[in-house]
């Protein structure tokens, strides 16, 4: 392809990201709320372009456009300081719901690879409970039955955390620390994520087929029910985000390596910051509702069903007219 033919083909992608720029800059106007997502994408795909320009050894001024328009992209998107609470709610009611969607794929993989050894576990553990043993010790058993017996002042509670707050903050930094599994190990190539995923989906299944075998089902479910909305969805985002990480190494396209791994970070940090702030709601839930012991099980299912309802339209429906 010669110099003009490459110019031809993709002058209208730059012109339309100079334009855009312009607009975040304040020189031009636009009668519609500027695309984010769109100018992202022009800026990712003229990444592209100098990059060919560069390795064919294409003209001066055709490298120096790209590269101009390549550093006030990257000024635009990623050094302007917008922090306060209107970027807050922008992180929560459209970036956040729109990262998810916008890497679905990766979170539909993680779901399954998820929730399949949860199930598959359950189901074996629930017809051999001395299978328990394949995934935790018997002194870890006994504790579980123990913290699930009914008998305790506070459902889940361990010997040596004597009140909610004490648990709150253990279950903040056990949760993110499975998060943290999930998503960095994403760098070995994206098989760290997929292990982490299926271990602990396989830790949930064998636990609850345990349990419920032991006739534990109704405190255990009651307990689980509602901060599992926001605990299990952070867990797999979390191990979608790794995946995107690893697949960026796997096949980085015409980027390098490194430059395809900082974009997919870039990508990923959106929904990281989501992951935390679910898992924050997930440990106060945990700590000072499921561990209730006042509050009738039917009550915990029903909001729970709420939970559930509310989080799904949130990662579907939030922040569509925005994009």
């Amino acid at each position: 392809m010669t110099p003009v033919q490459f110019e031809n083909l993709y002058r209208d992608d730059w012109d339309e990201l100079d334009r855009l720029l312009g607009a975040v800059r304040g020189v031009r106007k636009e009668k519609e709320p500027i695309p984010g997502e769109r100018v992202a994408a022009l800026y990712r795909r003229t990444c592209e372009h100098l990059a060919l320009s560069r390795a064919r050894a294409y003209p001066a001024y055709l490298v120096d456009r790209l590269e101009q328009l390549t550093s006030e992209a990257h000024q635009a998107i990623y050094q302007q300081r917008d922090f306060g609470l209107r970027r807050l709610y922008a992180l929560v009611a459209v970036d956040f719901p729109q990262a998810v969607r916008r890497h679905s794929n990766y979170v539909w993989l993680a779901t399954a690879v998820f929730v399949l050894p949860t199930l598959i576990l359950g189901l074996l553990v629930y017809l051999r409970p001395e299978l328990i043993l394949s995934v935790v010790d018997a002194q870890s058993a006994a504790e579980f039955e123990r913290m699930y017996s009914g008998n305790e002042e506070a459902i889940g509670r361990l010997r040596d955390a004597n009140t909610d707050w004490a648990m709150f903050g253990y279950y903040i930094r056990h949760n993110i620390g499975l998060a943290f599994q999930c998503f960095a190990s994403g760098l070995l190539a994206g098989l760290g994520s997929l292990f982490f995923l299926a271990y602990n989906g396989a830790f949930f299944g064998a636990l609850a087929g345990y349990l419920t075998q032991r006739g534990f089902g109704e405190t255990f479910y009651s307990f689980v029910v509602t901060h599992a909305a926001f605990e299990l969805t952070a867990i797999v985002l979390a191990g979608a985000a790794g995946l995107r990480i690893g697949h960026s190494l796997l096949a980085p396209g015409r980027l390098t390596r490194r430059q395809a791994l900082v974009a997919a970070s870039r990508e990923s940090v959106v929904i990281i910051y989501g992951v935390t702030a679910l898992l924050l709601i997930a440990a106060a839930v945990e700590a000072f509702w499921s561990s209730a012991r006042w509050i009738p099980p039917l009550m915990k299912y029903g909001v729970a069903a709420i939970c559930w309802i509310s989080v799904l339209a949130y990662l579907t429906l939030q922040g569509r007219r925005a994009g």
